[in-house]
């Protein structure tokens, strides 16, 4: 009776409606970044490659392939999810290990993140943080009450993350290694796990946390330039002096699609990091408040499909996703604003990258399920 009564309401998760409060934001934002990945990157592909679409349309071909990852996670059962959790913990590993093999890992300044697999690039960090959410959302179900334990709840549950963050930490990537432990920790607190150990934790990693940042001198330097950006204006404070620029620039209403200055050549990687900037630039106050009010009716309808689970497992799952999410998002606006030291990271949605991209509407296809599950 078990096996018949789980089947019947996968078989009517199947069929329920979409999730319009969580979908519509999302395909605005798409669709949005399809333009924008236009206007910020032509000017750089017409000189670099010859044609001002060659990123518009790797942006358009990741965007349909999105789609359609989407509606399979959408319609791919998320308690399925529990024992791929391991299999996918691993093929994260292997791939982040791969990275440092010559004839595969890809370098890029003096870091090497990508991974090359034919004519396609992608980084395993996005892989690894999204394995981990599966990972520690089967994990903090499964133990239960047994999470209260030092020994059960705390110490294996910090134990995988240590092993990632230092892969990741040594090609070197410093931001993902603090993004991947802050979720790690909201992710422990949020599933059961005494504070007290969590707090342990924090005091631990604070003085190795600051010796890492202060042992390597373009750290310290990234720190300087973001303390006070306009001492250092052709050197560390560069990236975020031109992205300042460009939201001044902006105004109001912004100077409209296609007519921003800073992306020619001024400011950074316009199409992938700094892609808030040029939005800000062209779209104005206006057209960010409606981003930022789109990202936040994202997280707060993941929020809520997570409180209105009953299953353990979805519930996990869907917080860890929603956050994992959320993180991007604030560490992308906050570099752009200037709030945050500077960090390579994409901003969900608008910004180019096929990795990024892909692994981002996988969650909200998930969430989807969990959304469809609870209806069923």
């Amino acid at each position: 009776m078990m096996v018949t009564h789980t089947s019947s309401n996968q078989n009517k998760s199947q069929r329920a409606p979409y999730d319009i409060q969580l979908l519509f934001p999302v395909l605005f934002l798409v669709g949005l970044g399809v333009v924008m990945v236009y206007s910020a990157s032509s000017a750089m592909a017409l000189k670099k490659f010859g044609s001002d679409y060659f990123f518009l349309k790797k942006q358009a071909f990741f965007t349909l392939l999105g789609i359609i990852v989407l509606v399979f996670c959408r319609h791919f059962p998320y308690t399925f999810y529990r024992p791929l959790s391991y299999p996918v913990l691993l093929l994260s590993l292997v791939f982040l290990i791969a990275v440092f093999i010559p004839q595969l890992g890809l370098s890029a300044g003096s870091a090497t993140r990508w991974l090359r697999v034919g004519r396609f690039t992608f980084q395993p960090s996005e892989l690894a943080r999204f394995a981990l959410v599966i990972y520690l959302a089967y994990s903090l179900e499964k133990k239960g009450e047994r999470l209260k334990d030092f020994a059960i709840g705390f110490l294996p549950h910090m134990l995988i993350p240590a092993i990632f963050a230092a892969l990741i930490f040594m090609q070197p990537d410093f931001g993902s290694v603090v993004i991947l432990s802050v979720l790690t920790w909201l992710m422990l607190f949020i599933g059961g796990v005494r504070l007290k150990h969590l707090s342990v934790s924090i005091l631990a990693l604070l003085p190795i946390g600051m010796y890492l940042l202060m042992s390597a001198e373009y750290r310290w330097k990234r720190l300087l330039g973001f303390i006070d950006p306009w001492q250092y204006p052709a050197d560390e404070g560069y990236q975020v002096v031109h992205s300042l620029m460009a939201f001044g620039t902006g105004g109001l209403w912004g100077a409209g699609i296609g007519k921003g200055y800073q992306k020619l050549f001024y400011l950074p990687e316009p199409h992938t990091d700094f892609i808030f900037s040029v939005i800000g630039e062209e779209l104005g106050l206006v057209g960010i408040l409606v981003i930022i009010g789109l990202y936040a009716w994202i997280l707060v309808r993941g929020i809520q499909i997570a409180k209105m689970t009953e299953n353990p497992f979805g519930s996990l799952l869907a917080v860890g996703l929603t956050v994992a999410m959320g993180l991007q998002i604030v560490v992308n606006m906050g570099v752009a604003l200037g709030l945050l030291p500077t960090k390579g990271l994409t901003l969900p949605f608008l910004s180019y990258g096929g990795t990024s991209l892909l692994l981002n509407m996988a969650s909200i296809g998930i969430l989807l399920n969990i959304s469809a599950a609870r209806q069923a």
